[in-house]
């Protein structure tokens, strides 16, 4: 964690709490976690300034909107020195919903989601082989997804234990 950056065990708490459901009230996470829901609202406000929450949002089937090809491209590139202009061109693209620079093949590691696979076809061909710097790409479509979950941040026992005293 970086430094200056200090989160206990009831954060981790808060958090792994909207990890797994961002709909729940506060005063809800207040009562189970036996706080007042003003110590949850500065908590989450704090975890914000801090940068640990990034925002809020909703997860969504594409597939049932359409889109029914999930897709992982490894892009090659030029010069790795390129990253930054080319991961700022990718970002105009619609489909591109996540883009890692990465160790490994690849210098990039970035994920699209298309209609079918002509409308895959064209992003590609006609956006992201175009964008200048890109050397060349391998496609890898997702047949199915069988894991997607929040990260664990506390265990099982810490979860369940009421916070202290030095700690509300």
């Amino acid at each position: 964690m970086k430094k200056g950056i200090e989160i206990d065990r009831l954060d981790k708490q808060i958090l792994s709490i909207l990890m797994r459901d961002a709909k729940i009230a506060y005063t809800e996470i207040a009562k189970k976690l036996f706080v007042s829901g003003g110590t949850i609202h500065v908590r989450m406000k704090k975890l914000e300034d801090v940068g640990i929450v990034k925002g809020h949002s909703l997860t969504v089937d594409y597939g049932k909107l359409g889109y029914d090809i999930s897709a992982y491209l490894g892009i090659y590139l030029d010069k790795s020195s390129l990253y930054e202009e080319v991961a700022e061109e990718l970002e105009k693209i619609p489909e591109v919903v996540e883009a890692h620079y990465t160790t490994g093949l690849y210098n990039i590691f970035a994920r699209v989601f298309c209609r079918d696979t002509a409308h895959l076809k064209e992003v590609l061909h006609d956006k992201i082989q175009n964008i200048p710097g890109i050397q060349r790409t391998e496609t890898f479509i997702s047949l199915q997804e069988s894991i997607n979950r929040p990260l664990e941040i506390l265990s099982l026992n810490e979860e369940e234990d009421e916070p202290s005293n030095d700690e509300l």
